[in-house]
């Protein structure tokens, strides 16, 4: 199966814009599924308005879901005022997992999850989080006991922190050898994040990189898992 991860240009709370973006990826990618960073279609905007599942403003990506065969992972505020990752295909949008562990000031706004989420694409079990997720034991124990192949999640680091993701994935890699994909935040975006880390990477069950980009908004990076 063909995997990406992407960090898409970002305009803050413009969702329109911002689903534009994410149809560039996905038609870039060409990829079954495309991985994207925390709240990618709002931006880290912690005031930022929930997403409903049928926005009209969600078509574009719809669309270039349906052209592909893609399944995109997006980030955005749900329902329930989660912090969530929207499952788009060309069928349309449902909800696929709300963060567990909320990190900062999150919990002002936001409130956990209380199950981990896990898809099912072509066989392949993949096990979905939200940035501070990655760094709990108990979450990828979790998902690793209903049966994964694939951990993915969506971040946002600061570049300060750009080591944070790697590390956090070599764990998961060490403990569980399933793939990983992280998703990171490019460019600026709100909470006081005026250089996120990028560095999106997808790595292999033994812990080897197989796909990474550098810092830039608007970059992608696949690879075949197997």
């Amino acid at each position: 199966m063909r995997l990406a991860v992407a960090q898409p240009p970002c305009v803050p709370l413009d969702v329109a814009e911002n689903a534009r973006a994410h149809a560039d990826a996905v038609r870039a990618a060409r990829a079954r599924v495309v991985v994207f960073p925390e709240l990618s279609l709002t931006g880290y905007e912690l005031q930022g308005p929930i997403v409903p599942l049928d926005d009209r403003r969600l078509t574009p990506l719809v669309d270039a879901c349906a052209e592909v065969g893609t399944v995109a992972l997006a980030g955005a505020p749900v329902t329930g005022d989660h912090i969530g990752v929207l499952a788009v295909t060309g069928d349309g949008v449902t909800v696929a997992y709300r963060k567990m562990w909320l990190g900062g000031v999150e919990p002002q706004r936001f409130r956990p999850g209380d199950a981990p989420g896990v898809l099912d694409v072509d066989g392949w079990r993949i096990g979905l989080a939200v940035c501070k997720d990655t760094g709990v034991a108990a979450h990828a124990r979790a998902m690793a006991a209903l049966g994964i192949d694939v951990y993915v999640a969506g971040v946002l680091e600061s570049a300060r922190d750009a080591a944070v993701p790697d590390e956090r994935a070599q764990r998961i890699v060490a403990t569980h050898r399933v793939w990983v994909a992280m998703a990171s935040f490019a460019g600026s975006t709100g909470g006081g994040y005026r250089e996120a880390a990028g560095r999106s990477a997808i790595w292999t069950p033994n812990g080897d990189v197989a796909a990474r980009v550098g810092t830039t908004p608007g970059e992608w990076a696949a690879t075949s898992i197997h």
